[in-house]
């Protein structure tokens, strides 16, 4: 076991997505969504897998929350299907959807567990995607109706919220590579959906605050440490620096009223022709907090023949370090760097880690799952968020992607992120070592704090003598 020396107020939590665990893909007046849709088509998801059952959270969701509380974690990041709420997109409400969450949160509060909820986890509805998704500027409105609506209903018991999660890979993977939901390509589609959703991680946040003035409101970050392939070539250090500028600040820049980072990347410039009178005020909020999730660094080279980057990525399979089954490379530094290079703004109040952890086969053995390579992934990303912690106050939380093997989306069901097994046949739950190790990690931590408040107390005792 490791010694962290983290705060007594750092929060320690668990991560999961609406889609990738609930299934029930029809159920009680749910919607269909753009991954619905997505996973529909052949060959863009491994094996053709699909989320229809997925984890079937929907119906098994007290016994995973028990779960949760078992392991001693106190806090549940979860997302909230837009379908389920509004099957449409907008304007009808199915309330078999909010009776649904409402015994979610319910039970989480009643188990000691705070739910922090995230309000848009890539499950477009698919009505509004046939009217141009996020490539539509009514979808800031359309969006804002959806968290107006979350916030009145669940907010008198949920206290954190994020607006959006990771939407550099909604909108590059779903709008400009094609390779996620709902499969478009290329810059008209990437560039427009960039706006809006800056917009609307803002507005977003705005209407959840005029609502509920007592909630924290954040939103969240995919992100990675940016490394030159040649530390003293000119041309790989501006190709790092911009792919920089795309993964780790397009969108947290315009929200601390920083604006688009189109100095580092040019072909920013063509979102002017999207930018409205007063959007530059609009597209900003002052978020109560930032998520981050990491997973890896990346190593990139200048590339002549990449449009709009001029760079290209070096894969880790090819450099001969140590990979996970995502072919991501462990590298817990950039678990470090990160958190550094987000607490850095001024503008930043306060960081959580809201996604980290890793992809590892598992072995069963005596009933027992074994997953040492993740156990000691989330140690060595723990020991240097830690450090970044002890030198930086804004530092305060860690959440492990993910309580449950689930459906990762293009991936399938073939990469499993779990703390707790999930036999997809079955359904059945088994929490594996790591699950285990987070518990009396987390067990260690609040002991040490209890051990301190009571050292505090015994000593005013003593002078009381």
């Amino acid at each position: 076991m490791s010694n962290y020396n983290f705060s007594k107020n750092f929060h320690w939590g668990v991560s999961t997505s609406a889609f990738q665990i609930e299934g029930a893909h029809d159920k009680d007046g749910k919607g269909i969504s753009i991954w619905d849709e997505f996973t529909q088509k052949k060959k863009v998801i491994l094996d053709n897998h699909h989320a229809k059952v997925a984890c079937d959270f929907y119906h098994k969701y007290e016994e995973d929350l028990e779960l949760i509380k078992d392991l001693g974690i106190p806090n549940f990041r979860f997302s909230i299907s837009w379908t389920r709420i509004f099957p449409d997109g907008c304007g009808r409400v199915n309330q078999k959807g909010v009776d649904y969450y409402n015994r979610v949160i319910d039970s989480c509060i009643e188990k000691g567990i705070e739910p922090w909820v995230t309000l848009y986890h890539w499950d477009l509805p698919e009505n509004i995607q046939k009217r141009g998704g996020w490539a539509n500027r009514r979808i800031v409105d359309w969006f804002y109706d959806f968290a107006a609506f979350c916030a009145s209903h669940f907010g008198d018991r949920v206290k954190r919220w994020m607006v959006l999660n990771e939407p550099m890979v909604f909108t590059g993977a779903g709008y400009f590579l094609g390779i996620h939901a709902p499969g478009r390509r290329g810059l008209k589609h990437f560039i427009p959906a960039v706006h809006h959703a800056v917009l609307s991680q803002a507005e977003g946040g705005r209407i959840i605050k005029e609502l509920r003035p007592d909630s924290l409101v954040g939103t969240t970050f995919s992100c990675s440490l940016i490394e030159p392939f040649r530390e003293n070539n000119p041309k790989d250090i501006k190709a790092a620096k911009r792919v920089d500028a795309l993964s780790n600040r397009l969108f947290l820049e315009p929200a601390l009223g920083l604006g688009y980072p189109t100095e580092d990347l040019p072909f920013l410039k063509r979102l002017e022709k999207h930018i409205r009178k007063g959007d530059e005020k609009r597209m900003q909020f002052d978020f109560d907090f930032i998520g981050i999730q990491n997973y890896t660094r990346e190593i990139i080279k200048h590339s002549t023949f990449t449009p709009y980057l001029r760079a290209k990525l070096i894969e880790s399979k090819s450099r001969n370090v140590p990979i996970t089954e995502m072919g991501w490379e462990v590298y817990p530094k950039s678990l470090y760097a990160m958190a550094k290079k987000f607490a850095s703004y001024e503008k930043v109040k306060e960081v959580i880690i809201t996604e980290n952890g890793a992809a590892f086969s598992d072995e069963l053995q005596n009933g027992k799952i074994y997953d040492s390579h993740r156990t000691n992934y989330l140690a060595e990303n723990l020991k240097e968020l830690n450090r970044a912690h002890l030198e930086n106050e804004k530092i305060k939380g860690y959440f492990v992607w993910s309580l449950l093997d689930n459906f990762e989306w293009a991936e399938g069901y073939h990469p499993r992120f779990g703390l707790v097994h999930v036999d997809y046949k079955t359904l059945e739950r088994t929490p594996k070592l790591s699950a285990l190790w987070y518990k009396k990690t987390i067990n260690a931590h609040n002991q040490k704090h209890v051990g301190n408040v009571l050292t505090k107390s015994d000593l005013a005792l003593e002078r009381r003598k």
